[in-house]
């Protein structure tokens, strides 16, 4: 350990010391920040306490808010809770990002006719034929119909304009001046791992699913300068900061955006802590992977991760895929009808089995951690197969090779994740998707969805997050929905699913931290452990549901730095 790194826990020792005297804080003594007279949630031995005191970034003392006051020095910042609570800084493990952009924004449109009238407004604006495309930031459970719109309906917003409906990350939906814009027949036939949609008729309704997307080629967007693109960044950071994140990690980017982000942590720009995963490269076999790797630095071994937990941008493994989302999850029973096709539409496989298992194979060779997309129970299937494999190769016990959204798990996945030492990074999809969901999948698997109790009871190492922009990027939105199981118009979905708050809380905090290799750094509130904390407005155990729905927060602290205050 190198005397920079000692001297935080030099710093805790000495406060320590103070209290244990009795006496106040003395100039060297005293704490830089002192919290007291609300619920400070530690998620450690000490529980909940009334009061926590900062030093040199680190949780330097937590207890009673008497002891704590002791702590405060001519030069002590106090921030008095007055009933609220101090929380580990909240931590997102799967947010692309906040979403936004230069499309169509759809995302507080809450009918099908207020839809089309928000694209009829931008194709009025946009000289005839250039194609009209929105942001993906929005999903069909937030409208009152409770349903896509399709090539029709989009014909009637725009017809002399190509236009491209992006739902999430996995779909397309076309009107018919975008179907023929990109030459797509009428008879387009389906492709391994993409679908086609069609009418009953037999029409092509304008749904493009997964690999079916590479029929079409946006446009790139307008070309923005690296300062722009930086500040964008540092604003995206921001905002996440405003609602209680102090970690986010990035499932699957380029090494040229994790440039930027390293270039903000130089300028002394960045207010967030970055887990950033490399994509590798998708449905184009081992060869492609190869050739990525040779690209990419060396990865981090896990004793390296756990050195490196203190610093603000890490690179923490690669992420591959093997099924589609919402509508093209790979199931061992069909889809509901009429979606099933008669019992034939299980989702869809976007990789080839041989492909994958050789990928994973690859990427374990090279050194790398593999976290990897799975969204229905055959899927899993698939993912935990191919890991296996690998281990049999060299084990990947202690690795924390991680399954990312893991919606359908079975009872026999269980001890497989355990005996390979998996984690599960999972998301609050079902809060938002909940109706498409029981359309797709039946009340039974929709209610299963993500199901945090059952990973919990199995001792799965789990984490929480949003999946943003797929689903909005509200982390009080997330344990809002695995607290309640509550929706946005579903109602309650799965009950027998629901956890408590800290239960919640500590997958949000110290799961992450876990996933991460950095649980002896950060997400809990243990003196000695880094000061990434929150003040929320209302008290965080106790308040009466729905108030995490709503919660807002008042004070945001990133290694003893103010990086948001109300």
């Amino acid at each position: 350990m190198t005397s920079s790194a000692r001297r935080p826990f030099r710093a805790v020792a000495v406060l320590l010391a103070a209290l244990a005297s009795g006496g106040c804080g003395s100039d060297d003594q005293a704490a830089d920040l002192v919290l007291v007279g609300g619920s400070v949630v530690t998620l450690s031995a000490e529980g909940v306490v009334r009061g926590i005191a900062v030093q040199d970034g680190r949780v330097a003392a937590v207890g009673s808010e008497e002891s704590i006051r002791r702590l405060i020095g001519p030069e002590t910042r106090i921030v008095e809770l007055n009933g609220r609570s101090v929380l580990p800084g909240l931590a997102d493990n799967h947010l692309h990002s906040v979403g936004g952009g230069p499309g169509v924004d759809l995302s507080r449109v809450r009918s099908l006719d207020e839809l089309l009238e928000t694209i009829a407004r931008r194709a009025a604006e946009t000289p005839a034929g250039e194609v009209v495309i929105t942001n993906s930031d929005w999903h069909e459970g937030q409208l009152a119909e409770q349903r896509l719109p399709y090539r029709d309906d989009l014909d009637t917003a725009a017809p002399d304009h190509p236009v491209v409906v992006v739902r999430g990350g996995h779909e397309y939906i076309l009107n018919s001046a975008a179907i023929r814009y990109w030459g797509i027949a009428e008879d387009a036939p389906d492709m391994p791992g993409g679908r086609v949609g069609r009418y009953v008729d037999g029409r092509l309704n304008g749904e493009l699913v997964d690999r079916a997307k590479g029929l079409v080629t946006l446009p790139a967007p307008p070309a923005r300068s690296r300062t722009a693109e930086k500040q964008a960044l540092a604003d995206q950071y921001a905002t996440l900061n405003r609602r209680g994140l102090t970690s986010v990690r990035h499932p699957g980017g380029s090494p040229e955006q994790l440039e930027l982000i390293r270039e903000l942590e130089a300028e002394g720009r960045l207010t967030m802590r970055v887990e950033y995963l490399l994509r590798a490269p998708r449905s184009e076999g081992v060869d492609a992977v190869r050739a990525a790797i040779e690209s990419w630095p060396s990865p981090p071994t896990p004793d390296q991760a756990r050195a490196s937990a203190t610093d603000l941008v890490r690179i923490g493994g690669v992420k591959l895929g093997v099924d589609g989302g919402f509508e093209g999850g790979l199931m061992r029973e069909a889809y509901e009808e009429p979606w099933g096709e008669n019992g034939t539409y299980h989702g869809l496989q976007t990789v080839e089995r041989d492909a994958f298992m050789a990928s994973v194979g690859a990427l374990h060779e090279a050194g790398w951690r593999v976290a990897t997309h799975a969204v229905g129970d055959a899927a899993i299937d698939l993912v935990l197969d191919g890991y296996e494999e690998a281990a049999r190769a060299r084990p990947v016990t202690g690795l924390r090779w991680v399954i990312e959204h893991g919606f359908i798990p079975r009872d026999d996945h269980f001890s497989r994740m355990r005996d390979l030492g998996l984690a599960v990074s999972a998301q609050d999809h079902l809060y938002l998707a909940a109706p498409s969901l029981v359309e797709y999948w039946g009340e039974e698997r929709a209610g299963w969805t993500t199901p945090l109790r059952a990973y919990i009871d199995a001792d799965i190492p789990i984490s929480l997050g949003t999946d943003a922009p797929v689903v909005p990027y509200d982390p009080w939105w997330v344990l809002h929905h695995f607290t309640t199981r509550g929706t946005i118009s579903a109602g309650v979905t799965g009950p027998d699913q629901a956890v408590g708050r800290e239960e919640a809380l500590r997958a949000m905090t110290a799961g992450y931290a876990w996933l991460t290799f950095a649980e002896h750094e950060r997400g809990t509130l243990a003196p000695g452990m880094l000061a990434d904390l929150i003040v929320t407005a209302e008290p965080y155990l106790d308040c009466p549901d729905p108030c995490l729905e709503t919660m807002e927060v008042d004070l945001t602290v990133l290694g003893g730095t103010v990086v948001w205050e109300h």
